[in-house]
């Protein structure tokens, strides 16, 4: 099966995550800088959400540039990975409104499964090409995956204790991953002369 109808399908659900989380955004309660700032903790979160929706569309759009099929399993995988990515515009609203342990480790509860479920996509995209393959090059050992995955479920664990330390873990996993990781441009940049040649 080609890939272009899943890459198709994920980035118009992403867009329209993205969509629904801006939709969520209320202006502030008056045209003060109190008023704005009372608005801030929102406006955070959402920036948080946003760029997380964006390290998935970036790393499932690098991903799939070095696949060169889909499996139907591949494509249970993927809808998984969106389901949970789905749910991030109800969780950050509701994180937005009571920032309490329950709302905080929902959460991450969130970001933990759809970290899950891209670990698995790319597990089982792998699976279908091989471990020799120009994608098991390019995805390699996946440490920064692994380490997002641990993080999560101590922040999901701490969010019913300490939720200010569980969101500063959120901003890490974010913060990790927005260091460019070259890894899969650098497997197809030495890949495109063979493909010319």
């Amino acid at each position: 099966m080609h890939k272009n109808r899943l890459e198709a399908f994920s980035d118009g659900v992403l867009a329209i995550i993205i969509t629904i989380m801006v939709l969520e955004l209320h202006t502030p309660n008056g045209a003060s800088l109190a008023a704005l700032g009372a608005a801030a903790p929102k406006l955070l979160l959402y920036l948080l959400s946003f760029v997380f929706i964006a390290i998935y569309w970036n790393n499932h759009h690098h991903m799939l540039q070095a696949a060169q099929r889909v499996t139907g399993a591949a494509l249970w995988a993927n809808l998984a990975l969106l389901f949970w990515l789905s749910l991030i515009p109800f969780v950050t609203d509701w994180m937005g409104e009571h920032f309490e342990p329950l709302p905080v480790a929902a959460y991450g509860l969130v970001l933990l499964l759809a970290a899950t479920s891209y670990f698995v996509l790319s597990r089982v995209l792998l699976a279908a090409h091989g471990p020799d393959s120009l994608l098991a090059r390019a995805l390699g050992r996946d440490e920064k995956g692994i380490a997002s995955l641990v993080i999560y479920v101590a922040a999901v664990a701490l969010a019913f204790h300490r939720p200010q330390l569980a969101c500063a873990l959120y901003v890490l996993v974010a913060l990790i991953w927005l260091v460019p990781d070259r890894r899969i441009e650098r497997v197809l940049e030495a890949e495109r002369p063979h493909a010319r040649g």
